[in-house]
């Protein structure tokens, strides 16, 4: 069984939407069991509380460091622990191409903290394309598009014609990247 690991990183304000994309993931799982492909998802509800040597903060940031795709939702604030989370993952992305992330924004339906903005901002000029949802199925509907694309590109090394290589590597044009799970298994990803 190849074991790809998502890591959801979000405010408390969407614990709502966090619980349903946790049932559509384990639906997911159902039906991928026969792929041999399973989606460990990570949500800081479901990491420890024990106190750290450092910050618990610091835990989950070594879980982001580990996962292959990390997905991050805002609603009407990004907080301080979001935002580094964000930061966290980009971090990993530029050094080693992995995790995968995808960042959504709930429609707002008040008043919106300056930090959701501040955000935006920042992913405007990192030249990231956001997605916005309405509500958690709307999100469940997007993301399983995406999980669909990665899967036909060969997530968790589902791709039987896909040479067996260590580490990452990217080619030529820059467009195609090989990436080595923790399993052995690789991953053929390319971005068009």
């Amino acid at each position: 069984m190849n074991t790809i690991t998502l890591f959801l990183a979000s405010s408390n304000e969407l614990l709502d939407d966090r619980e349903r994309f946790e049932i559509e993931i384990n639906r997911k799982n159902k039906l991928w069991q026969a792929q041999g492909l399973f989606l460990h998802l990570d949500i800081w509800e479901d990491l420890t509380a024990r106190m750290s040597a450092t910050r618990s903060q610091d835990d989950y940031n070594r879980h982001i460091q580990q996962a292959d795709i990390f997905i991050l939702l805002a609603h009407s604030k990004v907080g301080m622990y979001t935002a580094e989370e964000f930061e966290t993952a980009f971090g990993a992305f530029k050094s080693s191409n992995k995790p995968i992330i995808f960042t959504y924004f709930k429609h707002p339906s008040g008043q919106t903290d300056p930090s959701l903005q501040q955000f935006k901002d920042k992913l405007d000029d990192l030249g990231h394309f956001y997605a916005s949802y309405s509500d958690s199925n709307d999100l469940w509907s997007q993301f399983n598009k995406e999980l669909e694309r990665l899967n036909q590109q060969g997530l968790g090394g589902n791709n039987p014609n896909e040479a067996k290589r260590e580490g990452v590597t990217v080619d030529n044009r820059g467009a195609n990247i090989k990436n080595q799970f923790n399993d052995g298994t690789f991953s053929n990803i390319t971005f068009e």
